[in-house]
């Protein structure tokens, strides 16, 4: 992948060709579904040999409506310039109003805690946003090692860790305002003990001999001089902590700051990792709590040439000659929304998989012969709540019954597979064996 030139400009006299073809209905067509769909000028280009008109003179129309229609934000010296979609509304919309209740709804359905959710959400980000920056760990491996709280064997494995822990901090305080200092906290937890360098953990950069190269080691971008960093740091503060007056969506907000540290690029290592986890902390500070349950670098890392071009295309195509402007972020929203939606949807389908689960488990139940009533409601409290603990005095509390009818229920369903018994102290607790094979010889 190649760094993208800019894209191109017209002469005065090729400008008013252009405009004059405005006149050829197929071109005003044209250049209304390419708008729509958002093109490049490097997808405009590879189907000129399918256009009406110079692909030049489609771009420069397609440029001309979007400037008439773009947002602007001043950003320290620079400035950020994107459209709103129509598409962009229809998300947002989904996002701000019928995600969350509905999330919400099938998770308590499902389960008493949102814990381990939660907990399976952050460690499929911290393995894919580790991914995405070279970790080689299987997203078995890490689990596993997450899970049983294994010591790293290595320095990707140190990487996904850390990962996972600063996600774990980033919930802690979302509540807070960005400062300089909070956001080298979250690049030093997101660095420790995997850079060549100690003395790059915690610290912005001071030189300018960083480069983001692609895998063939072409250079992609060139961030700002190192001198530039304590204002764009700020700047960026200051805009994560609204302090501007204009009014961005949270959603889009969240998404510039993940493509403004990474353009800023402020540290010698770890600013993908860090800029992906700033997006986390924006939202979840906005009260997007559905993003708890999501891991959108999962997809990103499934997509992750794509999430590069969006880098170029957004770099390359500046909005206007004139002033300072990154390029285009529209292409960047674009790519992140799609991908949010996208990740809400697998989630909204594994929830709906685990629910149909959950339904055919206690249907089955039902239909058991081998169970008395109060038996039977026992396994089915379980199986709406499997991180359930109960004891024999529980039983007794809950359905009036005398200890050694609770003792029977108990033990008997611990011998059907339905439960397993742990020795506490004196007396058994109870937990549902959810790796029990529900076969129709038990059910």
């Amino acid at each position: 992948m190649k760094r993208l030139a800019r894209t191109p400009k017209l002469s005065e006299s090729e400008e008013q060709k252009a405009v004059l073809s405005l006149d050829n209905k197929e071109v005003v067509e044209i250049v209304n579904d390419y708008n729509e769909r958002y093109l490049h000028w490097e997808e405009v280009n590879r189907r000129k040999d399918k256009l009406p008109v110079k692909p030049e003179y489609i771009w420069h129309l397609m440029k001309f409506f979007r400037i008439m229609k773009s947002r602007s934000i001043v950003f320290g010296r620079y400035s950020l310039h994107y459209n709103i979609l129509d598409d962009f509304q229809e998300k947002l919309h989904i996002l701000d109003k019928g995600a969350a209740g509905n999330l919400a709804s099938t998770i308590d359905a499902i389960s008493d805690t949102r814990e381990k959710y939660i907990l399976n959400s952050l460690m499929e980000e911290a393995i894919a946003s580790s991914q995405i920056e070279g970790a080689t760990p299987s997203r078995r491996v890490a689990k596993e090692m997450l899970r049983e709280n294994r010591r790293p064997r290595n320095k990707d494995e140190r990487m996904i860790i850390n990962n996972y822990n600063t996600m774990k901090y980033i919930l802690k305080i979302k509540n807070e305002e960005l400062t300089p200092e909070l956001l080298l906290e979250i690049q030093k937890r997101m660095t420790y003990g995997t850079l060549d360098d100690k003395e790059d953990e915690g610290t912005f950069r001071d030189n300018n001999e960083i480069r983001v190269f692609d895998n063939d080691g072409e250079v992609l971008h060139v961030p700002p001089e190192h001198s530039e960093i304590p204002e764009l740091v700020d700047a960026l503060c200051d805009f994560a902590n609204d302090r501007n007056n204009s009014f961005v969506h949270p959603i889009i907000k969240g998404i510039l700051l993940h493509y403004l540290l990474n353009y800023i690029h402020p540290f010698n290592d770890g600013n993908g990792r860090t800029g992906r986890s700033l997006f986390y902390w924006y939202v979840l500070r906005k009260d997007y709590w559905l993003f708890e349950y999501m891991s959108v670098s999962r997809l990103i890392y499934q997509k992750r040439r794509q999430y590069k071009m969006v880098y170029q295309y957004a770099e390359s195509d500046l909005m206007f000659d004139s002033d300072n402007g990154l390029g285009d972020l529209t292409y960047f929203i674009r790519f992140n929304l799609n991908t949010i939606m996208e990740s809400l949807e697998h989630i909204q389908k594994y929830l709906k998989e685990k629910q149909k689960e959950q339904y055919l488990a206690l249907k089955k139940l039902e239909e058991s012969d081998n169970l008395n009533t109060r038996q039977l409601q026992i396994i089915q409290e379980f199986v709406k709540h499997p991180q359930k603990t109960i004891n024999i005095k529980t039983i007794m509390s809950t359905y009036g019954v005398a200890y050694a009818t609770a003792r029977n229920d108990l033990f008997y369903l611990e011998k059907l597979g339905y439960l397993k018994k742990i020795k506490a102290g004196k007396e058994f607790i109870f937990i549902f064996n959810d790796s029990r094979k529900s076969d129709e010889e038990n059910i």
